[in-house]
């Protein structure tokens, strides 16, 4: 979001939408921030207690108090498992929104866009307890992120085994709904990069390549630096060559090696650009 050289890929891919964006005012932007603010204080209300415990620690024998101490214990570790996955998930989106209005707010200032550093996670530095996904990226089609189990919402792994399964057996418009769903419903998860990328790839299997390019970008705007970045951005500027984009093409291919050197879509870029005859 922050990255000037793939800034005329938004103008290519959404017209009306930057349009919009445009046209927002820095009050506007400056209410955005508002907003986010006022969510930050409905996070920390988390922190405070609504009253005297409610602890049921009693019993006939010592057995029985054991058993309901250790009850209690199993539902407030589940609980605070929970809490802290829902924190992590509002540091992240809250920490990308604010560097998205950063960005707006420099470039509606006038400002020096490439100046920009990298957004401070909300919070402050939690030690890496936020992440967006993990583990290496097959270099195989279509590409596969290592699963966390421990940040995964009830059903969240197994939907998107089932579109990664439609994907890899040729039902195209079968995976194409099915990541669909799966990013309405799972929003900001560790596997939306993923769910993104296998939507595109389902959307070029139905040949819709400038949907397609639409799903690369999201996929890569939702984790930049994450486990399938390399695969999207490289997809993405493969998909804007396909669409008679050759300048938005040849940019976006470069910033495949610049950012994933020696991530194995480099040498699928750098293909792609001579295909291209990109300088």
């Amino acid at each position: 979001m922050r990255f000037p050289a793939l800034f005329a890929v938004f103008m290519v891919l959404w017209p009306v939408g930057v349009t919009a964006q445009q046209d927002q005012t820095l009050a506007d932007i400056r209410q955005e921030l508002t907003v986010l603010y006022v969510e930050m204080q409905r996070l920390k209300r988390e922190l405070s207690t609504t009253g005297g415990p409610s602890v049921a620690t009693g019993g006939n024998t010592v057995l029985d108090r054991l058993g309901s101490i250790e009850a209690e214990l199993q539902r407030l570790t589940s609980k605070t498992e929970e809490l802290e996955f829902r924190v992590n998930r509002i540091v992240e989106d809250g920490t990308n929104r604010i560097g998205d209005l950063e960005f707006r707010l420099v470039e509606l200032e006038g400002g020096d866009i490439g100046a920009l550093g990298e957004t401070t996670t909300l919070g402050g530095d939690i030690g890496g307890t936020v992440t967006t996904g993990g583990g290496a990226v097959a270099p195989v089609s279509p590409v596969t992120p290592q699963i966390s189990e421990t940040q995964l919402a009830v059903g969240e792994e197994d939907d998107f085994k089932r579109a990664q399964s439609a994907l890899a057996e040729g039902r195209y418009q079968d995976a194409a709904d099915q990541f669909a769903a799966f990013s309405a419903n799972y929003p900001g998860g560790p596997l939306a990069a993923g769910a993104s990328l296998g939507r595109g790839e389902a959307l070029e299997g139905l040949g819709d390549t400038r949907e397609a390019a639409r799903a690369y970008l999201d996929s890569f705007s939702a984790d930049p630096t994450g486990p399938v970045a390399a695969q999207s951005l490289f997809r993405l500027g493969r998909a804007l060559g396909a669409l008679n984009q050759t300048s938005e093409a040849c940019v976006t291919l470069s910033e495949v090696g610049i950012r994933f050197p020696g991530d194995p879509a480099v040498a699928e870029a750098e293909q792609a650009k001579r295909a291209l005859a990109c300088p």
